[in-house]
């Protein structure tokens, strides 16, 4: 077989492609010095905020006494790990925090992506805008004033809903301390806090795609859905799959402020979360050690889920974040 390559008579000398060496370390950093020097205040601040700060994980494994510091404590291995496990409400709320959060998954992920689709649609530009200004504006707000409307409009006598409820012939619901709805009132509050917010990057993602491809499908005859399934969400595919694995990342991470506001102890069995537990018992009954444990165990699940993730995203040809 002739192994000559393309373009050459056999019996010439092959020519040998020397490879450019690489760039070495010192010759890139005095070449982008200044691109470097612009990194160093970001550096800094993950430095000092974000690792400086992980040291205090250490009283996990400590009998932690704010008076002998984290050098002075006891150092106690895992038991504070070994009462996690063994208390009965850890399971609750462990219970309690994954199906909320597995709730928001639910319903708050794909819910700014169809939003995002129809404000794509929209080709009237200021009733465009004006939509994204309403839906973004929740966004803005706090909790605590978020958590004020829910209760205003919830309320079994004035408020709004059971108004309605009445009026299609039904008892009203004390929302806020019904152990059966209180879970509803937190995935519909934070969609409705998040979900506008939420559009903008598959918005801009959107904005990106060559408008090329859609004149040629509409030439071949594609419909809006055939253009939106073929061509847009294929598109949007990366974009998608990068926040999936971010939210990963937070799979136990329900937010303090949203249930703080909203629980009562009507509805403890159903909405304490570990934020608010952390809170209640490191912070109120002084338990540093033990409640350090408990977010140490919930960061290492965080960390788990977001490696799988982007390993089963890799695996199914996306990209990952690494």
């Amino acid at each position: 077989m002739n192994d000559t390559p393309l373009g050459m008579q056999q019996g010439e000398p092959k020519l040998k492609v020397k490879k450019s060496p690489k760039p070495k370390t010192k010759n890139v950093l005095v070449k982008y010095w200044d691109l470097y020097l612009i990194m160093v205040p970001g550096i800094l601040f993950f430095i000092i905020y974000k690792y400086v700060p992980m040291w205090g994980v250490v009283i996990a494994f400590q009998d932690y006494s704010v008076f002998a510091g984290i050098q002075g404590s006891e150092w106690v291995g895992l038991k504070h790990f070994e009462r996690m496990f063994q208390a009965e409400e850890f399971y609750r709320i462990f219970k309690n925090t994954l199906l909320i959060s597995l709730y928001k998954l639910f319903w708050g992920f794909p819910a700014p992506i169809i939003v995002a689709l129809l404000l794509n649609e929209l080709r009237n530009m200021m009733y465009k805008r004006t939509i994204q200004t309403v839906i973004y504006m929740p966004h803005f707000l706090s909790w605590v004033i978020v958590g004020g409307i829910m209760m205003n409009l919830l309320q079994p006598s004035t408020g709004i809903v059971n108004h309605f409820v009445q009026f299609l012939g039904f008892e009203p619901i004390y929302f806020i301390a019904d152990e059966n709805w209180f879970r509803t009132v937190l995935v519909v509050s934070d969609l409705w806090k998040s979900v506008g917010w939420g559009t903008i990057l598959y918005l801009a993602a959107l904005s990106g795609i060559n408008p090329q491809l859609y004149e040629a499908a509409t030439v071949d005859g594609a419909s809006k859905w055939q253009q939106t399934w073929h061509i847009t969400l294929p598109c949007l595919l990366p974009t998608i799959v990068i926040l999936f694995i971010l939210q990963m990342s937070s799979i136990l991470e329900v937010g303090f402020e949203q249930v703080f506001i909203l629980l009562n102890p009507l509805v403890y069995s159903v909405g304490d979360v570990f934020e608010t537990y952390v809170y209640r018992v490191g912070v109120t009954q002084g338990q540093f050690s033990y409640t350090t444990a408990v977010g140490l165990f919930k960061s290492v699940i965080a960390l788990f889920m977001v490696v799988m993730a982007n390993k089963i995203a890799k695996k199914l040809g996306q990209n990952g974040l690494w």
